[in-house]
C-alpha cells in the first residue's frame, strides 16, 4: 500500500503518525485526535507552504501509525516516540538536564545512600529533586559524617576480612566486617536518615534526645556525644528537603520567554517553598525552520476536515525524485525554488513541545506550572500529568496578578539570557569582519560571503552547491543547487567556470547586488577558472578568493603569488574553514541525491510496463532499490499486478521462475 492509500485509509481515531523517508528512518513524530484529518491537513497547499511541512512533505515517503484509546495515551507516546528516535522535524529539548535525588537503598541487606539521576522500581527509597544540583552532594555528604551510612561498591551481601578507610575516619558504621556495628544500630542509622530526608525533624530531634539520654544514663559517652552531634547538625539545618510524594501547596515552575530574529530562549524558574531556588534555560536557533502554520489539532488553516479522498492527487509524489517537473526544474536552473514565505512564531507550538519533554514520565512534578501563552494540547497535558502525579496540577496562563509578574520576571531574565547567547558575539563578530576584511584585502567589511564548491564521482553526475553566509550565520535559505550542464567528463575547472557563469549572469540580469566575497572550495585552477567566468561578465573587480584542501592556504585573485596563510587558530580561518565546509557538506548530499535518483529512474523505469507511479509504489513498499531486487515475485505481486511483478522478477533473476 502506498502512502497516498494509506492517507486515505487512515482511522478517524487518535493515535500518533510517523513520518518516515526513503530509508525507514522516522524524521517526525506527531499526535492527533483524528488521524485521518491531522494527516490529511499536510497536503493541502496552504500548509506545505510552510519552510516545516514543505521539506518535511518532500522528504517523507511512507508513514506509520498507532491507534490508542484516548488523546492522554497519545500524548505520552508521542513523547516518548520523540525522546526515543529524536526525528529531526520535530523540535527537541537539546538541553537534557536532570536533577539528582538521593538513593536509600532500603532493600538491601545494610542499605546504602547514593545521588542518582535515574528513577527505578527497585524498592529504594528516592528524595528529591533537589535545586540546585549540588546539594543533593552536601545533603549526602551530611548524612555519611552524622549517620554513618556508607555509599561505597563493597558487596554488603557478605562480610569481609578488614574494614576500609571510611570506617577508620568515622563516616561509615563498618558493617562489611562482622562485628563492628549490630544491625540493631544500623537499623536507627537508617531509621534516622529515612526522618532526616523526609524532613520530619521534630521526630528526629525526639528520636536522637531519647538516645542520647539513654547512652548517657549507661554511661556510653562515645555514643551520646555522637547522637549530640547529630542533634546539633539537625538543628543547624536551614533547607528542608522533602520526598517527591510531600505535598507543597506552593511548589511552582514557571516559564518566560524571547524570541527574537529567529532565535529563542526559555527561562525556567523553579520555585520551591516559595522561594526561587534554580533556574534553567533552553536556546533554539533557526527556531522557524521547525514552527508549522498555526492549526487546531485536529486540523489546519485551510479547514481540513473539509478535504475529502478524492481531493488527494493520484499519484502525486511526496518524494523529490519522483516528481519529474520538479527534478527537471532543479536540473535547469541554479535556483532550486523560491525561498519559503517566513513562518510566523508561534509559541504555543514551543511551549507544547518543551513541557510534554520535561514532565511527562517525571517522578516529580510540580502542582503549579506557569506558562507565557496557551497552547492546543494544554488541557489534556494537565488531565495527563494530574493522573500521574496522584493529584491535581495546575497548568496555567496567568493573566494578571502576583502569578503573571512571575511570569514577566522569568521573561525578564530570558531576554537577558538571549543577549548573553547572541548578541554579545556581536563585537567579536565585528573584529572577526574586519580581521577578515584586512586579510584578504576587501574593500569593505564582508556582510555577504557565497562560496561554491564541485562534486561528481569520476566525473558522473557532477553537481555544484553555493552556500551563502550573511550577517553573521550561514543563511540557509539562500543556498543554491547547480546541475552542471555542459560539461563531460572530470573537468572541474570547467565546471566551475560553468556555474559561476549561471550564477552571476542572473543576478547582474535581476540586478541584484553582489556579494562581499565569492569564495571558492579549491586551488589556484578552480580560482582562475572562476575569474575567467566572472571578467567575461564583465565582473572583473568583484573580490575572490579559494581555499585550497589539506594546506588551508587562501589564494586571493590578483595577489595569488602571496597566499595568505593564517595561525591555525586563527578565528578568521576557523569561520572560512566553516563555510568551506558547509559548502562541501551541502553539494555531497545534492551529489548523493542525483545518483539515487539516476539509479531509481534507470533500473526500474526500463522494465517494460513499470513508469513513475508503480516505480514509486515498489520504492516505498520495500524501501530501497535493492529490496526490490531480492524481493520474491509473490512478494512483488502484492504491490503491483501479477504479470508485472513477474517482468520485473525476470529482469533481476536470470535463473526460471519458481512455480508455486
Amino acid at each position: 500500500m502506498d502512502l497516498y492509500e494509506k492517507i486515505r485509509s487512515l482511522p478517524m481515531q487518535p493515535g500518533v503518525y510517523l513520518y518516515k523517508n526513503a530509508e525507514g528512518e522516522i524524521i517526525y513524530v506527531g499526535k492527533a485526535k483524528n488521524l485521518r484529518s491531522r494527516v490529511r491537513s499536510y497536503l493541502l497547499e496552504a500548509s506545505q507552504a510552510n519552510a516545516k511541512t514543505g521539506s518535511l512533505m518532500r522528504e517523507a515517503v511512507d508513514l506509520d501509525y498507532i491507534l490508542v484509546a484516548n488523546e492522554h495515551e497519545a500524548l505520552a507516546l508521542e513523547n516518548n516516540l520523540i525522546k526515543q528516535r529524536k526525528p529531526r522535524f520535530n523540535i527537541l529539548l537539546r538541553d537534557d538536564k536532570t536533577y539528582p535525588y538521593v538513593k536509600l537503598t532500603l532493600g538491601d541487606r545494610f542499605p546504602k545512600v547514593f545521588v542518582t539521576r535515574r528513577l527505578r522500581k527497585d524498592g529504594a527509597a528516592y528524595y528529591g529533586p533537589y535545586f540546585p544540583g549540588n546539594l543533593a552532594y552536601r545533603v549526602v555528604e551530611l548524612i555519611h559524617r552524622s549517620f554513618l551510612l556508607p555509599s561505597c561498591k563493597v558487596d554488603l551481601a557478605r562480610f569481609h576480612p578488614r574494614a576500609c578507610l571510611q570506617y577508620y575516619i568515622h563516616r561509615c558504621l563498618g558493617p562489611c566486617v562482622e562485628e563492628l556495628t549490630t544491625p540493631e544500630a544500623y537499623k536507627d542509622a537508617v531509621r534516622d536518615t529515612q526522618l532526616f530526608l523526609e524532613g520530619r525533624q521534630a521526630e528526629l530531634e525526639r528520636t536522637l534526645t531519647t538516645r542520647m539520654a539513654a547512652a548517657a544514663e549507661a554511661e556510653q559517652f562515645e555514643a551520646a556525644a555522637r547522637l549530640r552531634d547529630q542533634l546539633s547538625t539537625v538543628h543547624q539545618l536551614q533547607e528542608k528537603q522533602r520526598i517527591a510524594t510531600v505535598e507543597q501547596d506552593d511548589d511552582a515552575d514557571v516559564f518566560g520567554y524571547h524570541f527574537e530574529a529567529g532565535s529563542l530562549a526559555v527561562n525556567l524558574f523553579h520555585m520551591r517553598a516559595g522561594k526561587i531556588v534554580d533556574r534553567r534555560e533552553f536556546f533554539w536557533e533557526d527556531l522557524p525552520d521547525l514552527l508549522e502554520p498555526a492549526a487546531s489539532e485536529s486540523g489546519s488553516p485551510a479547514e481540513p476536515d473539509k478535504v475529502e479522498p478524492d481531493q488527494i492527487e493520484q499519484g502525486a509524489s511526496l518524494s523529490p525524485s519522483s516528481n519529474p517537473s520538479q527534478s527537471n526544474e532543479t536540473s535547469a536552473s541554479e535556483e532550486d525554488a523560491a525561498p519559503a514565505p517566513e513562518t510566523p512564531f508561534h509559541a504555543g507550538q514551543i511551549f507544547s513541545a518543551l513541557l510534554k519533554q520535561l514532565y511527562i514520565d517525571q517522578h516529580y512534578v510540580p502542582r503549579s506550572i506557569l506558562v507565557p501563552v496557551d497552547f492546543d494540547d494544554r488541557e489534556a497535558l494537565t488531565t495527563l500529568l494530574s493522573e500521574r502525579a496522584g493529584h491535581r496540577i495546575e497548568l496555567a496562563v496567568p493573566q494578571r496578578g502576583e502569578k503573571r509578574s512571575l511570569v514577566d520576571l522569568a521573561s525578564q531574565n530570558a531576554k537577558q539570557s538571549y543577549t548573553q547567547r547572541f548578541r554579545v558575539l556581536e563585537p567579536s563578530r565585528k573584529a572577526i569582519q574586519e580581521a577578515l576584511a584586512d586579510a584578504l584585502m576587501l574593500p569593505e567589511l564582508p556582510r555577504r560571503i557565497e562560496c561554491f564548491d564541485i562534486s561528481h564521482i569520476q566525473g558522473a553526475e557532477t553537481v555544484a552547491s553555493l552556500v551563502v553566509w550573511e550577517d553573521g550565520k550561514m543563511n540557509k535559505q539562500a543556498y543554491r543547487k547547480f546541475k552542471v550542464m555542459t560539461v563531460l567528463g572530470v573537468d572541474d575547472f570547467a565546471s566551475m567556470r560553468e556555474v559561476i557563469l549561471r550564477r552571476y549572469r542572473r543576478l547582474k540580469d535581476e540586478g541584484q547586488p553582489m556579494p562581499s566575497l565569492v569564495l571558492i572550495d579549491g586551488g589556484l585552477g578552480q580560482l582562475h577558472s572562476a575569474a575567467d567566468a566572472l571578467e567575461s561578465l564583465g565582473l572583473g573587480s568583484q573580490p575572490l578568493a579559494s581555499i585550497a584542501k589539506r594546506e588551508e592556504v587562501i589564494y586571493v585573485y590578483g595577489n595569488e603569488e602571496e597566499p595568505v596563510v593564517l595561525d591555525r587558530r586563527s578565528p578568521v580561518l576557523h569561520l572560512i574553514q566553516l563555510i568551506r565546509d558547509e559548502s562541501h557538506r551541502f553539494a555531497v548530499g545534492y551529489h548523493r541525491q542525483r545518483r539515487a535518483m539516476r539509479d531509481r529512474d534507470s533500473e526500474l523505469l526500463a522494465i517494460p510496463g513499470v513508469g513513475a507511479l508503480t516505480r514509486q509504489r515498489l520504492l516505498t513498499h520495500f524501501g530501497s532499490l535493492r529490496d526490490v531486487q531480492q524481493a520474491t515475485a509473490e512478494s512483488l505481486a502484492a504491490v503491483v499486478p501479477r504479470k508485472t511483478a513477474e517482468t520485473i522478477w525476470k529482469h533481476f533473476h536470470t535463473e526460471p521462475l519458481p512455480t508455486t
